[in-house]
């Protein structure tokens, strides 16, 4: 049986989080994933990331073979924690979430806050990712 390794919540990073009003930028990384800098644009509505390329041992990470998936966390405060439930998931070969298939949708004129989650296939989640910031306009 595989054993169990954990991945760091910084290997989950937020490209960009694409909506008008700009996202914030992602804390720094670890040195095996150093975040990419983040590019609002105002007419997508589209959460970006970056796969792991690395467990946190520092071990090559497939997400086509090691990952079951991502969870994506949205809030209106930055208080995410192992608690909150995703608001979706994406498969472990997605690098994209459009946020019109969020049910119900999202207000126009809120500021939100966003962070992903890393799930291994032997269903470990990673801690909360790096947080960006956006809101819908109205």
């Amino acid at each position: 049986m595989r054993r169990h390794r954990q991945v760091l919540a910084t290997m989950v990073l937020l490209v960009a989080l694409l909506c008008a009003c700009g996202g914030g930028s992602p804390s720094p990384a670890t040195a095996t994933a150093p975040p990419p800098t983040p590019t609002p644009t105002p007419t997508s509505k589209t959460v970006v990331w970056t796969a792991p390329q690395y467990f946190s041992d520092n071990t090559p990470l497939d997400p086509s073979r090691d990952l079951q998936g991502f969870e994506i966390y949205i809030k209106q405060d930055t208080s995410f924690g192992p608690g909150d439930n995703p608001v979706a998931t994406a498969s472990p070969l997605d690098n994209t979430y459009n946020l019109a298939n969020l049910s119900p949708p999202l207000s126009r004129g809120v500021t939100y806050y966003v962070s992903l989650r890393t799930v291994t296939i032997e269903g470990m989640k990673s801690d909360n990712s790096a947080i960006a910031s956006f809101s819908i306009p109205q």
